[in-house]
């Protein structure tokens, strides 16, 4: 069974969206919890913002896939930044590949959508 270019974005996009969330969920929570800040917060911080588009992704509307695709670029960011830092080193290098898995795949739904769609 072959998958088309579509369906290969659409498991990319999942496998980035589901890698970032438990990725933040377990290293925040269990890992490394923050010292200065409430877990809480971090959390809320981090994670309220990839909940806006889990419906649309799950139900493969294009849109949302546009979207997300804006949404990946802050965790991108994210991920450079405590890439740099020592200590974060293999939390930020994670980050920083689900985030450009999540931003690849979700271009390609896009993409692939769009040339079938003759736009």
């Amino acid at each position: 069974m072959r998958l088309s270019l579509a369906q290969t974005g659409r498991w990319l996009t999942l496998g980035g969206y589901f890698g970032l969330f438990f990725l933040i969920l377990i290293w925040t929570s269990l890992v490394d919890p923050p010292e200065h800040l409430p877990r809480s917060l971090v959390l809320l911080a981090l994670l309220l913002p990839l909940l806006v588009p889990l419906r649309g992704l799950l139900h493969g509307h294009v849109r949302t896939h546009a979207w997300a695709s804006f949404l990946a670029l802050p965790y991108v960011v994210i991920g450079v930044t405590l890439a740099a830092v020592a200590a974060d080193r293999a939390y930020g290098l994670s980050m920083l590949v689900l985030a450009l898995i999540l931003f690849t795949g979700c271009l390609t739904v896009v993409r692939a959508r769009a040339s079938r769609s003759g736009a």
